[in-house]
């Protein structure tokens, strides 16, 4: 591995980290499709930049760009304010609009730079590299010129380490407008401030990654791992982690792909991206896949050491191909049949998803409802009769055993108190049901936050 290389994976490590932390946010926020805007509509900021200083090294360029992601923004929403027309279609027609304007000043009056429309487009790792940040070279090479490497690293770096101060700084206020805006009102801080902060951040990240790594991949590291980490969890701290986590698997994964493949190293770490997503979105896919690596492997573990005598010479890929191609027909159908033997057994241990967990959860929810029926008809009825032990199944038509347990199970949820064989709710009880009625009705989960994670009645 060369030095090239290293820079390469430091820099997409550092755009996917940088591009987690406002995406996470996008994603909380259903914002994901601007981020795909401001991505494009920034070359108009760009070009407009250029045209001013005649200068692609000019920080008037970030300025003019980032600028451009929030007058994007603000279109969008003065567009969707009219009620004329929603929010995706606001954004089909603003950014387009810009993009195709930068595209064209870029085609007209720009032949004699080097703003290459397919670097525009896609960006192009492979020259980042080569790319470095010079100070007091404004007469060419000089004993007095300083090169403090890739200019990609600092510009990223920096962005970043801006990013994760203010994240520190206003983590508490970014949440709360983000699940509640009238709440964040009330405390005593705009939400307004925070949504556009959250956009010039956003801009400006993008416009660092744009020159190096293009829009497709901006807008792929800013909304796939955190799409993909909203799959494993609902905490936004462990989410931002998880986001910036496989952000950066995804992107140096993606560049040695492409590597393999000699293939286009944007496009390489965005197919990845997808890959994981898909992976974690549908568990029995990622079962498959991971029975079939696990075959490949017991049978490939065979040939090793037989056949790799003369194959030192070749590149990793090629010694790969080369086992491959002593495989035998008995060997694919030993692959098969292991894959299929672990696929099934995963299948029903997969939690959450898996089918001896889909049995459990239908039992616990059908107790779950008649416990909810029981504690309405002790609510309802005041006359001891209708609340007495031994006539509990006679009035709910329920079976003993079945009525046992129900009772059972309020008295050990504390929902229940029992005198003289009269069955009384507690205060826990009658907030529980009150709680309980008030979401089958409206549908609001916000009063039963605190009972999810006992009851899977709640969870949907």
């Amino acid at each position: 591995m060369n030095s090239a290389q290293i820079i390469i994976q430091i820099i997409v490590a550092l755009v996917a980290v940088a591009c987690a932390i406002p995406g996470t946010f996008l994603v909380l926020r259903k914002m994901s499709l601007i981020s795909d805007a401001i991505s494009h509509s920034i070359l108009l900021g760009i070009v407009i930049g250029f045209f001013i200083v005649k200068d692609t090294s000019s920080p008037l360029l970030i300025v003019l760009a980032a600028l451009t992601g929030v007058i994007t923004v603000m279109l969008v929403e003065f567009i969707q304010k009219t009620g004329l027309v929603k929010e995706d279609t606001a954004i089909g027609l603003v950014f387009p609009a810009l993009f195709s304007i930068g595209v064209i000043l870029i085609a007209k009056n720009a032949n004699d730079v080097h703003l290459d429309i397919d670097s525009v487009m896609v960006g192009d790792l492979s020259f980042a590299p080569f790319d470095p940040l010079l100070i007091n070279c404004t007469e060419g090479i000089a004993d007095s010129c300083i090169n403090l490497g890739p200019k990609a690293i600092w510009v990223i770096g920096t962005i970043l380490l801006i990013t994760l101060v203010l994240l520190f700084l206003f983590f508490k206020e970014l949440k709360v407008s983000t699940f509640d805006a009238g709440l964040a009102a009330a405390l005593g801080f705009s939400p307004i401030i925070m949504h556009y902060g959250l956009m010039t951040v956003s801009s400006i990240t993008i416009v660092g990654a744009f020159d190096a790594v293009g829009p497709i991949l901006v807008v792929a590291l800013m909304i796939a791992p955190a799409a993909t980490a909203y799959l494993f969890t609902k905490d936004l701290k462990k989410m931002l982690l998880l986001s910036c986590f496989f952000g950066v698997f995804a992107a140096i994964s993606g560049y040695w792909l492409a590597h393999m493949l000699d293939a286009s190293i944007s496009g390489s770490m965005t197919t990845v991206l997808a890959v994981l997503f898909l992976l974690v979105y549908e568990p029995i896919i990622t079962s498959i896949v991971v029975s079939f690596i696990a075959g490949t492997s017991i049978i490939f573990h065979q040939y090793l050491g037989k056949t790799t005598d003369g194959l030192e010479h070749l590149l990793l890929w090629q010694k790969l191909k080369a086992i491959f191609s002593q495989f035998t027909f008995l060997d694919y159908v030993y692959i098969f049949g292991i894959t299929a033997i672990l696929t099934t057994f995963l299948i029903y241990i997969l939690p959450k998803r898996g089918v001896i967990f889909g049995y459990y959860k239908v039992r616990q929810q059908k107790t779950e409802i008649m416990l909810l029926v029981f504690l309405l008809h002790i609510r309802n009825h005041t006359e001891e009769s209708e609340r007495h032990v031994k006539h509990l199944n006679e009035h709910i038509n329920w079976q003993r055993i079945r009525s046992k347990s129900i009772v059972e199970l309020a008295q050990k949820n504390n929902m229940i108190t029992i005198t003289d064989q009269i069955i009384s709710l507690t205060a826990k009880g009658e907030d529980f049901t009150e709680k309980a009625i008030d979401y089958i009705i409206t549908n609001k989960d916000t009063e039963i936050e605190g009972m999810k994670d006992d009851f899977f009645l709640f969870r949907g």
